[in-house]
């Protein structure tokens, strides 16, 4: 039996008769213009926003008083020398301000001023008086809670030094160490205000010189307790700048 050629079909017809894939289909280039578009777009208006930003930060900077020294250590007397007009835009927190000069010049150091570092009015001391006068030593203690009061221990304020009987020490009794001794600076709290956990406080207190190695001591052993006092209390080894 054989089939005639006129009732096969032809390849040719096959081919043609049979769609090729993706035929109805657009270019991927033509898919992709309206999201490239819209990108661009996008783009356009996250630079302008930008740039609005930038214009109008910039609008709102201040001159902030900087130190241009190159390292100043804790109880050196600030002169003019010793700083620069630094400008700050946005948060810039408790910073002291360049009209606000007078609050820095001949006051002292609490701590390590480094070149470029912004002025806080922690820096320095509160008055033109010297932080270490003649015969008083600065001491530095770490407390835990229940060796602090919990409310903040912060500088210029009154503390008397009480050395307690250490934990494994039966029977023993506690002592005044220093009647009223002035803290000069002070880092941490007992308690972190946001977790309530127990945290350490880190403070210097300045005392005379006879009783520093006592109070130095009791401090390694962590055997003190300070209490804050009055802030009328006069403390035993006042700060005075020479003139009485």
């Amino acid at each position: 039996m054989s089939f005639s050629s006129s009732t096969r079909p032809s390849a040719s017809g096959a081919r043609g008769s049979a769609k090729a894939p993706g035929a109805n289909r657009l270019p991927a280039s033509r898919e992709r213009r309206p999201a490239l578009a819209a990108l661009a777009v996008i783009l356009i208006l996250l630079g302008a926003a930008g740039s609005a930003l930038i214009a109008l930060r910039s609008g709102d900077r201040q001159d902030f008083v900087a130190i241009d020294a190159q390292s100043l250590p804790p109880g050196h007397k600030i002169t003019k020398g010793d700083l620069a007009r630094g400008d700050l835009a946005g948060a810039t927190g408790q910073l002291v301000l360049w009209s606000d000069l007078d609050r820095v010049l001949d006051h002292y150091t609490t701590s390590w001023l480094y070149k470029g570092q912004f002025v806080t009015p922690e820096s320095v001391t509160k008055d033109t008086k010297p932080l270490i006068p003649a015969a008083g030593a600065l001491v530095g203690v770490s407390l835990e809670a229940g060796r602090a009061p919990s409310e903040p221990i912060t500088p210029g304020d009154i503390v008397q030094v009480v050395q307690v009987p250490a934990a494994n020490q039966a029977g023993g009794v506690s002592s005044v160490l220093v009647a009223a001794a002035e803290v000069t600076s002070s880092a941490g709290a007992i308690t972190d205000s946001k977790t309530n956990a127990n945290t350490t406080l880190n403070v210097t207190i300045l005392v005379s010189t006879t009783k520093s190695r006592a109070v130095a001591a009791a401090a390694a052993a962590k055997t003190l307790v300070l209490v804050k006092l009055s802030p009328a209390t006069e403390p035993d080894v006042p700060r005075t700048d020479g003139a009485g």
